[in-house]
């Protein structure tokens, strides 16, 4: 019987844990409730734990039947699912809709914790493994760089994990499609803040005062260049300004002293990354000096590029059409300028991240959306694959591995 099978009996029950934890969901480093829940169902298992890793964070302990054998070149395996929601107003209309103002999950982390905590029962109740495998229950993903941080408490130390695995729902793939994306797979995420200092003074007589606005204006349009103008054709990036403040929407007449911009850098190579940020500090030093103001650019590196390595993302695909079938798995998926903070363990351990196909973008509903929800069906396939990359990585020896499963 294949993981997925295995463990849709318990489809329902799983369900009702991911419903529980959408209609409840924690930002960054305040999942206490989460972690709970995922400590609790742990707990009721009988499977290992370990509580309190990098702020929130947990990690389960799963031993297989054997340990590795001495020439194995993979003795553990890590699988990561990620649990903060975010700082969004949620406009579904379902009853478990979250209960609470200005925070939903959006981006599917209530599956992800949901899924990891049903292949870890799959894994502790089967053990068709060799070897031990960590199940890393992650904090702040969104911005908060949680793997950082769980890596900072020690994880890779006290829990020596050879590989490691992620899975991403992917509303643009169907239900029953897995995605992998050999080398770049996310793009290195920065936040740009441009602070700039002009002089007040009232609307009629601008000549007397020093326009920020008039200045935040011409930055936006300049920075827009940087991409087109001086990034390659043949690489990619992306610059975004985002969020804009300047004066108050009541004052029509009244040229304010500063305005902020906000925004987010996208890229793939270091290279470029540098590149972007020299051309950004300059543009805007010399555009704000140009009409008199002064500015800053304040360039914080939050993320770097999600990296797979090749081998694991190979054998992640294999796997994959263990379950699916070859038709069903995208070797080659379009790398994506979002980011994951999964890039920080990948830069610890070889490993890949994968995308799992779950549906809904074609109703215009894609992650970060005050719209989405997680797609329960995909539950088992995508729990039965996390397991299933453990058990392929850790095989069993020979004389176990004509044991069987029954229902």
């Amino acid at each position: 019987m294949s993981p997925p099978d295995y463990i849709t009996r318990w489809h329902d029950e799983f369900i009702a844990i991911r419903r529980d934890l959408h209609a409840h969901p924690e930002l960054g480093f305040e999942e206490v409730r989460t972690a709970g829940v995922v400590h609790e169902r742990l707990a009721a298992l009988g499977i290992e734990h370990h509580n309190g890793i990098g702020k929130t964070g947990i990690v389960a302990v799963i031993h297989g039947r054997a340990e590795a054998g001495a020439t194995a070149t993979v003795r553990s395996v890590g699988l990561r699912g990620d649990m903060d929601a975010l700082p969004l107003h949620e406009e579904n209309a379902f009853a478990h809709r979250s209960r609470y103002d200005g925070r939903m999950h959006g981006c599917g982390h209530d599956g992800h914790t949901t899924m990891l905590l049903a292949a870890a029962r799959y894994l502790h109740e089967t053990r068709r493994f060799a070897g031990t495998v960590y199940c890393i229950f992650q904090p702040g993903e969104e911005g908060h760089a949680g793997a950082k941080a769980m890596i900072g408490d020690g994880l890779f130390t006290r829990f020596p994990a050879d590989a490691v695995y992620a899975l991403h729902n992917w509303p643009s793939l169907a239900p029953g499609h897995i995605g992998i994306t050999p080398g770049p797979a996310m793009a290195a995420a920065d936040r740009i803040e441009i602070t700039i200092d002009g002089k007040g003074g009232h609307g009629a007589h601008p000549h007397a005062a020093i326009d920020p606005v008039l200045v935040a204006g011409h930055i936006i349009t300049a920075a827009q260049s940087i991409v087109s103008r001086s990034v390659s054709p043949i690489d990619t990036a992306v610059v975004s300004l985002c969020a804009m403040q300047a004066g108050h929407p009541g004052a029509m007449s009244v040229i304010p002293s500063h305005a902020q911009l906000v925004g987010t850098v996208r890229t793939f190579r270091p290279a470029t990354q540098d590149l972007v940020e020299r051309r950004l500090t300059e543009l805007v030093h010399s555009i704000a000096a140009a009409f008199g103001a002064r500015a800053t650019l304040r360039y914080e590196r939050v993320y770097p590029a999600t990296i797979n390595h090749d081998r694991e993302a190979a054998f992640a695909a294999d796997v994959a059409e263990t379950l699916v079938g070859r038709a069903n798995v995208i070797r080659d998926l379009e790398p994506s300028m979002g980011a994951e903070d999964f890039s920080f363990m990948l830069q610890e351990r070889p490993g890949a991240f994968a995308r799992l196909g779950q549906g809904g973008a074609e109703g215009g509903c894609f992650l970060h959306n005050s719209t989405y929800d997680f797609n329960d069906a995909v539950i088992p396939l995508g729990a039965g694959y996390l397991a299933a990359l453990a058990e392929a990585a850790l095989p069993l020896p020979a004389p176990h591995q004509t044991d069987r499963i029954h229902s």
